[in-house]
C-alpha cells in the first residue's frame, strides 16, 4: 500500500569527477497527506546548456489505481535494494542515476562520488538488483509522464 505522504526525487547525472556532477534531469514528486494530488516538478538541461531549465509543473491523482500500484511497487522495490556504503562512495548500479525516497516509514537514497572523494563501496550489487533498480527508474519516469499539466 502506498504511504499517505512521500517525496520521490530522480536525478540523471550523479557522477562527479574533479567537479561536482552536472545533472541532465531532475524530477521531483511530492505527495502530502493533506492533498490527493502528487505535485511533479521537472528540470532538464538541454544539450549545449549549463543549467537545468524548469518545465511546466504537473499533477497526478494519487488515488488513481495505476498510480497507487506504481507507487507501491516503487516503495517495495526500493525497500529491498541496498545503497552504497559509505554513502556516495560509488555508483553501485552503474546508471549515473539516483533515486531518493522519503516517507514516514522509509528513507532510501543511492548516490555516487560528487568530486574528488571517489572510492569503492563495501556493498556490491548483482545483475538482479541492477534490473530492479532499472525498473524503479522506469516507474518514476512513468509517473512523471502520467502527470497532467497544471
Amino acid at each position: 500500500m502506498a504511504p499517505s505522504e512521500y517525496t520521490i526525487r530522480l536525478q540523471k547525472g550523479i557522477r562527479g569527477g574533479f567537479t561536482p556532477p552536472n545533472p541532465s534531469a531532475i524530477s521531483t514528486l511530492i505527495k502530502s497527506a493533506s492533498e490527493s494530488n502528487i505535485h511533479i516538478s521537472v528540470a532538464i538541461r538541454l544539450p549545449g546548456t549549463r543549467t537545468l531549465q524548469p518545465q511546466p509543473p504537473k499533477i497526478l491523482d494519487s488515488s488513481d489505481e495505476e498510480t497507487l500500484r506504481l507507487v507501491t511497487e516503487l516503495s517495495n522495490t526500493l525497500r529491498d535494494l541496498p545503497t552504497e556504503s559509505p554513502p556516495q562512495s560509488e555508483d553501485i548500479y552503474g546508471l549515473d542515476t539516483s533515486i531518493a525516497w522519503r516517507s514516514e516509514d522509509m528513507e532510501w537514497c543511492n548516490g555516487a562520488p560528487a568530486g574528488c572523494d571517489a572510492g569503492e563501496s563495501l556493498v556490491k550489487v548483482d545483475d538482479d538488483q541492477i534490473s530492479k533498480f532499472r525498473r524503479a527508474v522506469e516507474i518514476v519516469e512513468q509517473l512523471v509522464q502520467m502527470g497532467a499539466d497544471c
